[in-house]
């Protein structure tokens, strides 16, 4: 987990687990503090995400005061899972798939 360089956001590698759970929570945490209008999610290095995972990007997107969160090149299974469990929740697009 570190931040984009040249725009607002974050990028993780790897899996995203129960076991990666509290960098990813942390990741998060600061994008939201730091949101404005938009904030980018890259996930292009990211091989799996969990539901609980899922969830942690979909309350983060929620609790935001305004704006969206694009997530870039996520794995598979995020649009699915985002879809199946959020559907509508329209401050999250997809970019990339």
């Amino acid at each position: 987990m570190g931040p984009l360089s040249g725009r607002s956001g974050i990028r993780a590698s790897g899996e995203i687990t129960v076991i990666t759970r509290a960098p990813w929570d942390r990741a998060l945490r600061r994008l939201a503090s730091e949101h404005r209008d938009v904030s980018f999610v890259d996930l292009s290095g990211v091989t799996f995400i969990d539901v609980g995972g899922a969830a942690a990007l979909a309350i983060t997107a929620q609790r935001l005061g305004g704006g969206r969160i694009v997530v870039d090149r996520p794995p598979p299974e995020l649009p699915r899972v985002l879809d199946m469990f959020w559907p509508g929740l329209t401050r999250i697009e997809v970019a990339g798939r």
